[in-house]
């Protein structure tokens, strides 16, 4: 008889220690990790880049903005705005034909162009800083009007 009641007191617990309603997120024993949005962390360079977009292109020996760079550059603007904090850099880059000298020009001409138009919708221009890279910084690499369109580029990085 003593046995059927141990056993009958021992499942009511069990059960009892089953019946919680309460959700377990683990904070109570630290054991549970949080809750992390997915994505990137906004306000950071992954954000500027998943969200926004950073980088605007440009015609051959051009530094005038296209509709498409205008475009991503209201988009910038709005999220500089959303981030007052952030800095960014904005280098000016070229495809590898040209001198040296005359591709460091176009590169600078370019980050100006796109330094220029953020300020007129509204960044700050002390948070932004421009350099050009001519053409020693391509982000693609061969031959062909594919790859050097890819290169003539203003880029907007996060500092």
């Amino acid at each position: 008889m003593r046995l059927k009641l141990i056993g009958t007191l021992a499942v009511a617990a069990l059960l009892a220690g089953c019946a919680n309603d309460h959700a377990n997120t683990g904070a109570a024993t630290g054991t549970g990790a949080a809750v992390q949005p997915s994505g990137p962390v906004p306000g950071s360079e992954a954000d500027l880049v998943a969200n926004v977009g950073d980088r605007v292109f440009f015609d051959l020996n051009q530094s005038g903005l296209t509709s498409d760079a205008k475009a991503t550059l209201d988009k910038q603007a709005d999220w500089l705005a959303k981030y007052p904090q952030v800095a960014v850099q904005i280098a000016g880059n070229c495809d590898d034909r040209g001198t040296e000298e005359y591709n460091l020009a176009l590169g600078q001409r370019r980050a100006n162009a796109a330094h220029d138009y953020l300020v007129a919708k509204g960044a700050a221009g002390s948070r932004m800083t421009t350099i050009s890279y001519g053409k020693d910084r391509p982000t693609a690499t061969g031959d062909g009007e594919d790859v050097w369109s890819q290169n003539r580029n203003a880029i907007t990085s996060v500092q």
